[in-house]
């Protein structure tokens, strides 16, 4: 069964890219998460159905 290319070429792009650090992931507060979480789920769908 051929190969796509050389075993000598693999991960060629993804070591020349320039490493660029992740924006740090802030989750809100969990009391205002559990209030969208029940907007979403409960008051929104309660509407539809209206």
């Amino acid at each position: 069964m051929p190969s796509h290319g050389s075993i000598t070429k693999a991960g060629k792009v993804r070591s020349q890219t320039p490493k660029i650090e992740a924006k740090p992931k802030r989750s809100p507060v969990p009391r205002i998460r559990n209030r969208f979480n029940f907007e979403k789920r409960v008051i929104t769908v309660g509407q539809q159905v209206v």
